[in-house]
């Protein structure tokens, strides 16, 4: 969804309510695109202050398919989405400050994405990792079994590599 801003830029002191739905049905994350299962309306609070400030407000959650990060089950996160951002403007346009870039502006300054403002925001409340459980037990490094459905029997301790000519000299001894 794109808002135009050229209304609420042109007029000092207003406030503009928004009802935004998200148009994207995925949400791509470098390589990977999660689906995105529940994207409820919500309204972004658009303000301009005295002819200088465009304040954007507004709040929602999303929910996306993900895999876990230990068994690759899909899980169904909820991902909260705060936007609050604060623009300077002038003559009825956004001016960006030296060090910000902001993807969901158009070059002109006069145009803003609810979509990308939204992708924005999930990156940043991304969780650092995605568990089926607390305890998912993941999968066989050996044979790739999911190990919360069950056991695949395999031997899967993994030693200390510069502990292994021990265990080839243990084995040499079991041989004699």
């Amino acid at each position: 969804m794109i808002i135009d801003l050229t209304n609420i830029l042109s007029h000092m002191d207003t406030t503009e309510n928004v009802e935004c739905t998200l148009e994207n049905d995925r949400f791509q994350l470098g390589t990977d695109a999660y689906s995105i299962l529940d994207k409820k309306p919500f309204t972004l609070n658009l303000v301009n202050v005295m002819g200088q400030k465009l304040l954007v407000n507004g709040e929602t959650e999303i929910q996306l398919t993900v895999p876990c990060d230990r068994c690759l089950e899909d899980v169904t996160i909820s991902v909260p989405v705060k936007i609050d951002y604060e623009f300077r403007f002038s003559e009825e346009q956004i001016v960006p400050a030296e060090d910000e870039e902001y993807s969901f502006l158009s070059e002109d300054y006069r145009e803003l994405s609810v979509d990308a403002m939204v992708h924005d925001e999930i990156l940043v409340n991304w969780p650092d990792k995605v568990l089926c459980r607390d305890d998912c037990k993941g999968i066989c490094p050996v044979c790739g079994q999911n190990l919360n459905k069950k056991d695949c029997g395999c031997d899967r301790v993994v030693l200390d590599p510069r502990m292994a000519k021990f265990q080839d000299i243990f084995k040499e001894f079991k041989e004699v």
